[in-house]
């Protein structure tokens, strides 16, 4: 399966974006898929990930209560809804995808098979 993010851009302090990671090649709901982002500099950081089968989810304390991950079947595409978004937000992010993933190594980018070119998120004022 190939994935494509899109959504990113600067937005201001407090502000909010919506990132896509759309599919093709494959159905997106046999997949596992995580955001991580990584920012100039700094290790890339696994953000959100939503399991198969129940799509049960998690979140890095750095953007739990802001940020919330979610399928859209239809369209299939993993969306990641980013509110509250700090300058410390800024960074590449990349949505990956594994069929094989479980719960514990959900943060580990070795852990995925698939990944997008990545899109950029300024947050400035």
């Amino acid at each position: 399966v190939q994935l494509v993010e899109s959504g990113g851009g600067l937005v201001q302090p407090g502000g909010s974006l919506k990132l896509s990671c759309t599919a093709s090649g494959g159905p997106l709901d046999y997949y596992a898929i995580g955001w991580f982002r990584q920012a100039p500099g700094k290790e890339r950081e696994a953000m959100s990930c939503i399991l198969t089968g129940d799509g049960s989810t998690y979140y890095s304390d750095s953007v739990k209560g802001r940020f919330a991950i979610s399928r859209d079947g239809a369209k299939n595409t993993v969306l990641l809804q980013m509110n509250s978004l700090k300058p410390e937000d800024t960074a590449a992010y990349y949505c990956a995808a594994s069929s094989t993933l479980i719960y514990s190594n959900y943060a580990r980018p070795e852990a995925y098979s698939n990944w997008g070119q990545g899109t950029l998120v300024t947050v400035s004022s």
